[in-house]
């Protein structure tokens, strides 16, 4: 006998547990998203220069995207030339992105907001990307994981890169993305 849960018998909350590890302790106090929790991560080389690298994160219909968060591990951003953030749909279409900071400093392990041009209100509950170039001498690398490859037909990646020589305006769409080991944590407000 199925219902509308298909054959779970358990209760959904406890089997949705994982995506609330670490999350804030008073959800009601200050709104955000983030692709991990904010446990057991580590000092990642999620990047390479002019290659954007995009991670899935669940939004829930009537958040307001405003800013995307990134914090850099224990390598700065050395000489760099462009770097911003984006969000882009569950389809991949661009939706937003912030200003190209270029030339502005990352220090190391430092939280760097991307505010969006244009707030973004989400219409539909589900997977969004979020996304972050950095074209520079030396990328910085960024706090987060390391993640398996999809084996399931079907399954997506929690990291992957698209796009080369990206300089400061983020591509209309997610074009052929390749899987990515290293997945960094995005804090979405």
């Amino acid at each position: 006998m199925t219902s509308t849960l298909g054959v779970f018998k358990g209760i959904t909350r406890d089997a949705l547990g994982y995506m609330n590890v670490a999350d804030r302790p008073d959800p009601t106090q200050t709104y955000h998203r983030e692709n991990l929790p904010r446990v057991g991560l580590d000092d990642v080389p999620a990047l390479a220069t002019g290659v954007m690298t995009s991670v899935p994160v669940y939004l829930v219909e009537g958040d307001l995207v405003t800013n995307l968060t990134f914090i850099s591990g224990s390598t700065a951003a050395g000489t760099p030339t462009n770097y911003w953030a984006a969000l882009y749909s569950p389809a991949g279409a661009l939706l937003g992105q912030s200003a190209d900071k270029t030339t502005t400093a990352w220090a190391a392990d430092t939280a760097v907001g991307f505010a969006l041009s244009t707030a973004y209100r989400v219409p539909r509950s589900g997977v969004y990307y979020a996304a972050i170039n950095v074209t520079a001498t030396t990328v910085p690398t960024l706090v987060g994981t390391q993640a398996a490859k999809p084996v399931v037909t079907g399954e997506g990646n929690l990291s992957q890169t698209s796009g080369s020589a990206l300089t400061g305006t983020a591509p209309a769409t997610i074009a052929s993305p390749a899987w990515k080991r290293q997945v960094p944590l995005v804090i979405i407000t």
